[in-house]
């Protein structure tokens, strides 16, 4: 009789998950069964690694720029692929088919997915693989503001140029009519400073002491003018002149020149 009790009770706790409480160390002998029931939440999955975490997908990188922005932040992205050579022009501060096809060809060759946009991880790569853009770097090509005038520039019609901003502004009594980026002389030809006023136009010259042209030529002291300049066009302040203030903007000083008269002040400062 004892056997067949003991028999069903291990038969009740294989299917119920009960275990069966033998005698404890005391000899007392404590409840025969003990039944253990399922917990109503179930565990979570295991990943397929086999760790208890839960599996998760890994969240989507960030889109940070993308075709069409523009400002500072996309002038840095752009100056960051010159360095890597994946871009060749600009910066300009404008997301447009270029920057998007060097941002591509970067992505592609780092195994990221070829998407054209700068996300987060995109932009983590390309920093640390390049060093902090300076000002110039960020506006190589031009495109800079302007500081505030030259007191000597608030009255009159001043061709108003700083060489710290790098940037002319053509002023009448006070106001600022345009504003374009210019580049100087070198160390070696240096563009003069101080006030000066224009005393003669040339619309097509060619400099005979360097026999180069000279476009819409406005000479405000000796050899030195206010002139258009196919390589500052090109390369931006790569270069330097031989001590005129050249202009990279052709149509900007096109309507300049018909603007300015001889006689028009020209104040060149830092």
């Amino acid at each position: 009789m004892g056997r067949s009790i003991a028999a069903s009770l291990a038969v009740l706790a294989a299917l119920t998950g009960c275990t069966v409480q033998t005698p404890d160390g005391d000899g007392k002998r404590r409840s025969p069964v003990h039944i253990e029931i399922p917990s109503s939440t179930p565990s979570p999955l295991r990943s397929p690694t086999g760790d208890d975490k839960p599996s998760t997908a890994p969240a989507p990188a960030r889109v940070l720029w993308s075709p069409g922005d523009t400002g500072r932040d996309v002038r840095e992205l752009q100056a960051r692929l010159r360095q890597v050579a994946w871009l060749f022009e600009g910066p300009t501060g404008t997301y447009g088919e270029a920057t998007e096809r060097a941002v591509s060809g970067f992505q592609g060759k780092r195994g990221l997915p070829r998407t054209g946009r700068t996300d987060t991880l995109t932009w983590q790569r390309l920093l640390g693989m390049t060093r902090e853009p300076g000002r110039w770097d960020l506006y190589l090509m031009g495109g800079q503001p302007a500081d505030p005038p030259d007191a000597r520039c608030t009255s009159g019609r001043v061709l108003c140029i700083d060489k710290t901003s790098r940037t002319l502004r053509w002023m009448i009594d006070g106001r600022t009519v345009s504003t374009m980026s210019v580049r100087f002389g070198s160390q070696y030809t240096p563009t003069r400073e101080g006030v000066f006023s224009v005393y003669w136009k040339s619309r097509d010259h060619v400099s005979t002491l360097y026999d180069s042209p000279m476009p819409y030529a406005m000479f405000f002291s000796g050899g030195q003018a206010v002139h258009y300049s196919a390589d500052f066009a090109a390369r931006g302040y790569g270069g330097a002149s031989h001590g005129c203030v050249n202009v990279r903007d052709e149509q900007a000083i096109a309507e300049l020149y018909a603007q300015v008269r001889n006689g028009d002040k020209v104040v060149v400062s830092w």
